[in-house]
């Protein structure tokens, strides 16, 4: 495809997905194929928000056109795999939300699906596509950290509302927060660390999500080592209050390095760092939240999805793959299964054994 190819989205799920269609009305070289949502009254209200278009409750509607290119997938996590399986098999690219998956079972189907379809698939990990991680990642590549010594991420939030049930009755018993909210910085660990070998975890769950009839930790804290000895730390709390955002941020990603450290916040959009040699700054970027928050406060982060269809169409311009792909997709949820694990039995659990006992030892680094 050329620089110039105006790439057809269908997006699947339009609770989440509402973002997605924001995103891909404002970038030129996007347009909406056609929606889809089981719920006939949510696609009549998107039409009514962003204007009219072909619209379904049958997914096999959808993937039936041909004149659509690429099936956003927004669905509920463990509709990922038939979803992405079903698109692929459909001849269409596939762009899928966090977390990719929430079992590794159907990965070695997937990518055998991919292969035979010679399409692309991405996972739309939004967090990488904001300014400020956007930003830091610049600085990791033009080498202004030195040697990587700690890499720091973490997403902590209030999310005793959906423990309640605002995300459907009977979700509690069914949430796992290493898929539902440790995707996100265990991604940003990845990024900078792709080959981590080996994990350490402990979870418990909060009182109030014990009371609400969780059964999987909330409050997790993890320690993981890449294969040249570089030592990451993650950690996820949703059970308390949130601390006051001028002191912590929701998701960090911090940076330590020979020559410099650095910080970046979402969703406040600001940057710090400290590099040898230099004053330290403080970087905002207030004038960019109108662009990333269009609607629904911080609960709709559009700017982030318009970046990563950009990033994605100009990868297929260029003959590349989007990343993270679907390889480095699978890795990510097998450092989640690990934790998992680390927390079920209290020992260290080694990546590469994940993936060997799912069919994907392929995709070791080790």
């Amino acid at each position: 495809m050329s620089a110039t190819t105006i790439l057809r989205l269908g997006v699947l799920g339009l609770g989440e997905g509402r973002s997605v269609l924001s995103a891909a009305l404002s970038a030129p070289e996007w347009e909406i194929g056609m929606i889809c949502d089981l719920s006939e009254a949510l696609c009549r209200e998107r039409c009514r928000e962003f204007g009219e278009m072909p619209w379904t409750t049958r997914y096999a509607e959808m993937l039936a056109r041909d004149d659509i290119d690429v099936i956003a997938i927004y669905t509920p996590d463990p509709l990922h795999a038939p979803h992405m399986l079903q698109a692929l098999e459909a001849g269409k690219h596939v762009i899928c939300t966090k977390p990719l998956l929430d079992d590794l079972t159907a990965g070695p189907e997937l990518l055998k699906a991919q292969c035979a379809a010679g399409k692309q698939l991405m996972v739309g990990q939004s967090t990488r596509f904001v300014e400020s991680m956007m930003r830091q990642r610049a600085d990791f590549e033009a080498g202004r950290f030195g040697k990587l010594v700690s890499v720091e991420a973490s997403y902590i939030h209030d999310h005793r509302n959906y423990m309640r049930g605002a995300w459907g009755p009977g979700l509690a018993k069914t949430m796992n927060w290493v898929y539902l909210g440790l995707s996100h910085p265990v991604d940003l660990v990845r990024w900078y660390l792709p080959d981590i070998e080996e994990v350490f975890a402990y979870g418990n769950l909060s009182p109030f999500a014990e009371n609400v009839g969780l059964q999987k930790p909330d409050s997790i804290h993890a320690v993981l080592k890449s294969a040249d000895g570089v030592i990451a730390r993650v950690t996820g709390i949703y059970g308390v209050p949130e601390h006051h955002p001028d002191r912590d941020a929701l998701k960090t990603c911090t940076l330590r390095g020979t020559a410099g450290t650095s910080t970046s916040d979402y969703p406040q959009l600001r940057y710090s760092r400290n590099l040898d040699g230099q004053e330290p700054e403080w970087i905002a970027f207030p004038e960019l939240n109108d662009y990333y928050y269009r609607f629904g406060g911080y609960m709709h982060h559009a700017g982030e999805f318009e970046n990563y269809l950009r990033h994605f169409s100009q990868a297929l311009a260029r003959g590349e793959s989007p990343q993270p792909d679907l390889g480095d997709g699978l890795r990510t949820v097998a450092v989640m299964k690990a934790l998992e694990r680390s927390m079920e039995r209290g020992v260290p659990v080694r990546v590469a054994g994940i993936l060997e006992e799912y069919g994907l030892a392929e995709l070791s680094y080790t």
